[in-house]
């Protein structure tokens, strides 16, 4: 046989068992290395349920920690022995005990029989590298690495700090260029002999030991120096996430490791008894002689990273909490937030939903009670009015009620007396919608009964809430459409304003409307504001209210101006 194939292993022993064996039936014999951190008694075992296949032999013991050399030396000795017991093999192919051959034995030996001088191995410059997650490029080779970045990680990060400051750099070894790529490769035995027998290959072995995940890089740049064909790609199907972790597949990612045409896949779940019993068959009915294209699932697993770092717009579950640096929109439909018109309208709420159809809640974060639409206690998705709950996470829990109510149009009232964390986040969602009507805080201290004093105090405190909400809403990274009216210019022509935000909620909404809402009575208003004014306050949110009340003359005859019919 042409072919042979070097295991690295160090767990689920059993399926590697399986693996070899079905290498073996099919004529290939396996290295197998089992990594020195595996007991030996189980060892013993795992040896001695393999002693009588004579295509199988044991190389010596490494151990193999992520991210050190020793998985090299591991791969080195194993290769050495495959060389050396198997004069037959042309092809070396190196697998680990997770992986799985997908098409038959077969095909992948008349495959490699039909290019006998190619090396197919994952060899890209460092600098052109575009995977490399959360790690180092070029100085994966110019810094030394001796401790264990899984083990000793501060040790790690300290001395890579102390090598920056003192702008230490390792000189690179005549003729080598660094490469990166897959761990995974299938080498002549040309092109492998000439790495493990290469004179100056004590230099380039002390050079990469103090490397960092030199198997990502000791065969990726060695290869360059001695092989006359190079396939810059890997045979074996393996997929990463966006953080640079392996995906792991099960068994009902079956059709779509068929799809792949992939020869061999990695990593697969030791417990995906599907898998294992659906491609360890030697079926030539399923030999396909077609090109491996890994390409065909990429989309899929596009799909997958999407769906990680993104999720669902405003989906908040166990499983996946949303990180606001990764997403755009905070809740997945829009929705609109009323600042002032429960003030300037009496049952504003009432007459919206009649008029838009849409689901009106009142102050759904005054600090007292959620007020759900209806005055429900408990609304879709369990959610409660209790306030305590809700500011345990208020972004989460307008989240889920925007989530939970799906297919129908949410808005709520809210106001400078509202608990204010919120709002942070509404300025960041793309959904949201903020109608606001600034200085609407003032009249219901103008219809209160309370002393002139204590309402001057009120007033200041609301209109700088109010200004800091503003100044909020107004930086350069608000992705919600924000839309302020003073309160001045509003009663001077309200429906102007209002009318599109209700084509907004329904379109044709505005354009049909049959009648207007019921402004209060703010007779007496504008001295109301003269003698906040008086009193040394600014009410400027208010806008130039006139001191007669003129401003409001038209509320009071308030079917002509603003219907249209």
């Amino acid at each position: 046989m042409t072919l042979g194939i070097v295991m690295l292993v160090h767990d689920s022993l059993h399926r590697t068992k399986q693996v070899a064996r079905h290498w073996t039936a099919a004529g290939c014999p396996v290295v197998l290395h089992v990594d020195s951190s595996v007991s030996q008694p189980v060892f013993a075992g795992f040896r001695s349920a393999l002693s009588g296949n004579p295509l199988i032999r044991f190389s010596d013991r490494h151990r193999c920690e992520w991210g050190t050399w020793g998985i090299v030396q591991a791969t080195q000795a194993a290769s050495e022995l495959m060389l050396e017991a198997f004069p037959q093999v042309r092809h070396v192919y190196l697998a680990s005990g997770t992986c799985l051959p997908l098409r038959p034995v077969s095909d992948l030996v008349t495959y490699l029989d039909a290019r006998p001088r190619t090396d197919f191995i994952e060899s890209v410059t460092a600098a052109e590298v575009p995977w490399t997650v959360g790690g180092l490029d070029r100085e994966r080779f110019t810094l030394r690495f001796p401790f264990s970045w899984k083990r000793n990680r501060r040790l790690f990060d300290r001395y890579v700090a102390l090598q920056r400051k003192l702008g230490l750099s390792r000189r690179l070894p005549p003729r080598l260029v660094p490469h990166l790529g897959s761990q995974w490769w299938c080498l002549t035995r040309q092109t492998l002999s000439a790495i493990l027998q290469d004179p100056e290959r004590p230099a380039y072995d002390r050079y990469f030991a103090k490397a960092w995940i030199p198997d990502e890089s000791y065969f990726q740049s060695m290869v360059r120096l001695y092989s006359s064909d190079i396939e810059s790609r890997s045979l074996t199907l393996s997929k990463f996430d966006f953080q640079g972790k392996p995906h792991v597949f099960y068994d009902d990612h079956l059709q779509l490791l068929r799809q792949s045409d992939c020869f061999v896949a990695r990593k697969i779940w030791p417990r995906a008894e599907e898998l294992y019993r659906a491609f360890l068959t030697d079926d030539d009915s399923r030999c396909t002689m077609a090109e491996p294209n890994p390409g065909r699932i990429d989309k899929v697993f596009a799909a997958a990273v999407t769906r990680r770092t993104k999720g669902r717009p405003g989906l908040r579950m166990q499983s996946r909490l949303p990180s606001p640096h990764w997403d755009g929109a905070r809740t997945n439909g829009p929705y609109t937030m009323f600042q002032g018109f429960d003030a300037l309208f009496a049952e504003f709420g009432s007459w919206l939903a009649k008029q838009t159809g849409a689901r009106v809640h009142g102050r759904l974060f005054a600090p007292d009670r959620v007020q759900f639409a209806g005055g429900e206690p408990v609304i879709d998705g369990a959610l409660s009015d209790n306030a305590a709950a809700r500011d345990y996470d208020p972004a989460g829990f307008l989240s889920n009620l925007i989530w939970n109510t799906r297919g129908s149009y949410q808005c709520f009232q809210f106001g400078p007396e509202d608990r204010q964390a919120i709002l942070k986040d509404i300025a960041r969602d793309a959904n949201a919608r903020l109608v606001i009507v600034s200085g609407a805080w003032a009249i219901p201290l103008f219809l209160s009964n309370a002393s002139f004093g204590d309402l001057r105090s009120r007033a200041a405190r609301l209109q700088q809430i109010e200004r800091d909400q503003i100044d909020l809403l107004r930086v350069w990274n608000t992705k919600a459409d924000v839309q302020i009216r003073s309160l001045t210019d509003f009663i001077a022509a309200p429906m102007e304003f209002l009318r599109p935000q209700l084509d907004l909620i329904a379109p044709g909404a505005g354009r049909a409307l049959a009648e207007v809402p019921r402004m209060v009575d703010l007779t007496g208003f504008g001295q109301f504001v003269q003698n906040l004014r008086n009193q040394g306050m600014q009410p400027y949110l208010i806008g130039d209210f006139p001191l007669n009340g003129a401003a409001q003359t038209r509320s009071d005859r308030p079917h002509q101006p603003y219907a249209i019919h």
